[in-house]
């Protein structure tokens, strides 16, 4: 769990990453462009072509940062944090159309035998790359571990495995330089298809989280649990849980005795509140209070074998 910062705090280091992204990927495209007029490379093309799709969607991450950053407003009441989600079905279907392209140019430079010159070159600017893509990850980690923003750990995600998308383009090369041609359109087929993996990844992440999919059941047993701990408190339903942008929303209703004074039961949901919060920083909790008498037992409700005494008992 990493320590809650302020949400300027927040913004200001997820816009750092996302300019340290767009800004390594920048230099990569200027170099890999050099390269590639001066090998003809299809591997460093495939290289290339990543580096350009990477570029773009970090604009297109840090644009929606910005939108999903920007607070409730009267049109927008639960925030704009699902712009995030929006891009990345953009970033989707943008990489994969780049990745048939990219996939095209492999089986023809495999079909007429692609001829590689100055590999040194190539190899050069491929060990660059691989050296400025773990710089960048090691920030965005950094990042991460602050914050914990999603969107930066995606993005970082995706330049942690351009690394060793990198390390096979630079095999490729080498492997190319010592006659084996072949190498170069069969490596830039595969990247292809690295490329279009990575897309189906990211659309089925930005679908299921406009989809408002549960958080992960290790979160729910952890929403669930703590409840359990605040004294008095009989039972748990209708838990309702998703993510948009940075922010979790969580929704519960806690169960109590009937002769629970209006106070008391503000104190516990109150307790509970700040117990969540520890754990999901930046989270909208909103917590319904329910007399045990009035509870019906066809809910859906929550119980654990080791709970405590004072929790809800099976009639």
């Amino acid at each position: 769990m990493q320590k809650p910062i302020s949400k300027e705090e927040y913004a200001r280091l997820v816009n750092l990453a996302g300019r340290a992204a767009i800004v390594a990927a920048s230099l990569l495209i200027i170099v890999k462009l050099l390269a590639w007029f001066a090998t003809g490379s299809s591997s460093i093309l495939a290289a290339l072509t990543d580096s350009l799709m990477d570029v773009t969607t970090s604009i297109i991450n840090l644009f929606a940062i910005k939108i999903a950053l920007q607070p409730a407003d009267e049109e927008h009441r639960f925030g704009h944090g699902k712009a995030e989600s929006l891009a990345g079905l953009a970033q989707a279907a943008f990489i994969s159309g780049s990745s048939i392209l990219l996939m095209l140019n492999g089986v023809s430079s495999l079909l007429n035998g692609n001829q590689i010159s100055a590999s040194n070159i190539g190899i050069g600017v491929m060990l660059f790359s691989v050296l400025v893509t773990i710089a960048l990850v090691s920030f965005q980690t950094y990042i991460v571990k602050r914050t914990g923003s999603m969107a930066i750990k995606a993005d970082s995600l995706h330049y942690r495995t351009d690394i060793f998308m990198n390390g096979a383009v630079l095999l490729a090369l080498i492997l190319a330089g010592l006659g084996w041609h072949w190498a170069d359109g069969l490596f830039a087929i595969m990247v292809s298809f690295y490329i279009l993996h990575g897309a189906w990844e990211i659309g089925a992440q930005s679908i299921d989280a406009l989809m408002d999919k549960q958080l992960p059941k290790s979160d729910q047993e952890l929403i669930i649990k703590a409840a359990y701990k605040i004294k008095d408190v009989r039972g748990v339903h209708d838990l309702r849980t998703r993510q948009s942008g940075n922010t979790k929303f969580i929704q519960l209703h806690l169960e109590l005795d009937d002769d629970q004074s209006l106070f008391e039961a503000h104190e516990k949901a109150d307790t509970l509140e700040a117990e969540l919060e520890k754990h999901f920083p930046h989270a909208d909790i909103l917590i319904h209070l329910d007399p045990l008498s009035v509870v019906n037992v066809d809910q859906q409700r929550f119980t654990f074998d080791n709970k405590p005494e004072n929790s809800a008992k099976d009639d």
